[in-house]
């Protein structure tokens, strides 16, 4: 059996393609579309996972919608009704796009989903599927449990902003929910919107700022912004706010309550700011580790799974990994709304149709997120002769020792390998790789090649049977959703002058033996890598012990600012070319900088909007 999920319309769209319940494709419209979360029908990911799996549109059993519109259409009414006569102008922009297109999104679905190939009636094979409900199966039926507590958090989908869930084989059950506008999504949307990051886009800035301050507001948040109980149930004071009823996330009150106005995007960064970075940061650890602490009481289940927004906050899925109150813990690597596609198409399968669910085995099911596109190297190889590109095309341990030896150099390197990877991180197939032992290099990434803010940090790929010796974690973090700090042995001490500085101040001085991937706080964000679902990945780390003695490297998102990670190797050739990269390694192709035209070489970065 056939089924296509799908997610549209807010942000992130996707499409997912399974088979009796296994996954065979899926990725994001905005690889295609080269428009960063893009949330538009995603036509693009739907015939890459119809020509991905040679399966006809005639042969999809079910299309499913991630989310229920009519449910989300009565929340908007019910939010408008409750704060009337506010928010009448944004009621007056917001109402007549539902009625003319969202709140018959059957039909629209069923329009554009003709334009991709399905003329077969979709009347009895389209379905919707609630939208935590999505969630729920997206962390639950791909994770290596058969039974689990499942957490989902997120800004809001139809009604829920959070929601528990218990999963038991082929079948889950929604047990509580919270319902919007009391939102840690939003919360921490909030938040991002008051620094100047870009709401749905700039969360993970804030995350990447906190470190740099102290936790100052931590009170003021608790007594003003959020009532947190002892399980982590939560309530917001609505009139520090203005999502419900307007155009921005903050109202008046909110920025009275801090002394500032919203932060303008590209402002100058101050100390405040990254004290309200941290403060907020510590407010949603707080709340994420109660939740599960008594979630995990209250269910007696050992295993627990996460999905949504929030669960894309690696610092706090560090700290529930630490604290241990379950003994194992799934993310999904997509968390966020594009995961929703496969969720949704897992749930039709095991909820609706009552499929029975196949033996779960120690891995999971999401083939280390490599579900993407790939290349074969004749492809590549011509798509790289009509760019006119110089390359060399080497066999697979000469294109390993020499991409090492141009990494202990200090050089940056353009990755692009096998499968295109699903969710937010690069993972070792569309990756710009460095060597972590580089003062230098964190600078260098962020200035020359990502045009990226200076305070953003970068991860580690380390070689999983290293992970220990490296880090203070030993568990599986394949996704790059788990923080640890550097290990105690490998940390430098900062000298008395140094722990006197303050925010961006800190930012250049060496933490660790590894100081270009170790935040200022010496923590990473930890991707560990396996021979099973990335070979070529996890030779080039073993090569690079082999030579260095340290199984660690960069691994940083294969584009610039604004840009969504590359697909094809077109991308990735413009990407090098408009960027500081000085190597790619494309297949089995070697290219290097110096070799290619200089009129190659454009404004890359003009091309996309700042995030």
């Amino acid at each position: 059996m056939h089924i296509l999920g799908i997610s549209a319309y807010y942000h992130d769209s996707a499409a997912a393609l399974i088979q009796d319940g296994d996954i065979l494709a899926a990725a994001q419209e905005e690889r295609f579309s080269r428009k960063k979360h893009d949330a538009r029908f995603p036509v693009n990911a739907i015939r890459y996972c119809l020509e991905e799996t040679r399966i006809s549109p005639d042969n999809i059993d079910y299309v499913v919608f991630y989310d229920k519109p009519f449910l989300k259409f009565e929340r908007l009414i019910e939010t408008y009704t409750a704060f009337s006569p506010k928010g009448f102008s944004s009621f007056r922009e917001v109402i007549p796009l539902w009625i003319k297109e969202k709140l018959f999104q059957k039909k629209l679905l069923s329009n554009e989903l003709r334009k991709v190939g399905f003329e077969k009636d979709l009347k009895n094979r389209l379905l919707f599927s609630e939208h935590h409900l999505s969630h729920a199966a997206s962390a639950f039926f791909p994770s290596p449990f058969s039974n689990a507590v499942i957490l989902t958090m997120d800004g809001v989908g139809e009604r829920a902003t959070t929601s528990f869930a218990r999963g038991i084989d082929s079948k889950i059950e929604i047990l509580k929910e919270i319902h919007f506008p009391h939102s840690l999504g939003l919360l921490y949307s909030a938040f991002t919107y008051y620094t100047g990051f870009k709401v749905n886009s700039g969360e993970y800035k804030l995350m990447g700022l906190a470190p740099y301050g102290e936790p100052k507001y931590v009170k003021r948040i608790l007594d003003h912004l959020i009532d947190l109980k002892a399980d982590g149930s939560f309530r917001l004071d609505l009139s520090y706010f203005n999502y419900c009823t307007g155009f921005t996330m903050t109202s008046s009150r909110f920025h009275d309550l801090f002394g500032l106005p919203p932060r303008s995007p590209e402002a100058r960064l101050t100390q405040k700011h990254m004290d309200i970075a941290a403060s907020i940061q510590k407010v949603i650890e707080m709340a994420v580790l109660r939740l599960t602490r008594s979630l995990v009481k209250e269910s007696g289940e050992k295993n627990l799974c996460l999905a949504g927004g929030v669960a894309l906050n690696c610092v706090a899925n560090g700290k529930i990994l630490r604290e241990g109150n379950q003994e194992s813990l799934w993310i999904q690597p997509a968390s966020g709304d594009s995961g929703g596609a496969i969720g949704a198409a897992l749930a039709a399968y095991y909820l609706h149709l009552d499929q029975p669910r196949k033996s779960v085995s120690a891995e999971d099911s999401m083939k280390g997120g490599y579900l993407g596109p790939e290349f074969s190297n004749e492809k590549i190889i011509k798509s790289l002769e009509e760019v006119s590109a110089k390359f060399e095309i080497l066999e697979e341990v000469d294109l390993i020792r020499t991409c090492v030896e141009m990494l202990k150099e200090g050089k940056a390197l353009g990755w692009f390998q096998g499968r295109m990877e699903f969710g937010p991180r690069a993972l070792g197939a569309r990756s710009i790789l460095g060597d972590p032992r580089s003062p230098q290099m964190q600078s260098i990434l962020n200035q020359k090649i990502k045009f990226r803010e200076s305070f953003r940090p970068f991860a580690p790929s380390v070689l999983r049977e290293d992970v220990a010796d490296w880090f203070d974690m030993d568990d599986d973090s394949p996704y790059m959703l788990l923080v640890a700090d550097v290990a105690k042995g490998l940390q430098r001490s900062m000298t008395n002058e140094q722990k006197q500085l303050f925010g961006i101040e800190k930012l250049n001085i060496s933490r660790s033996d590894i100081p270009a991937v170790t935040h200022v706080d010496y923590s990473a964000r930890i991707q560990t890598v396996h021979s099973e679902t990335n070979g070529r990945y996890y030779k080039l780390l073993a090569e690079f012990k082999a030579q260095t003695g340290c199984p660690v490297l960069i691994n940083t998102s294969f584009n610039v600012r604004g840009e969504p990670i590359v697909c094809t190797p077109e991308d990735a050739f413009r990407c090098f070319m408009g960027s500081g990269m000085e190597a790619l390694a494309i297949g089995n192709c070697l290219l290097k900088k110096d070799e290619q035209q200089s009129n190659f070489k454009k404004k890359y970065t003009q091309m996309f909007d700042a995030d």
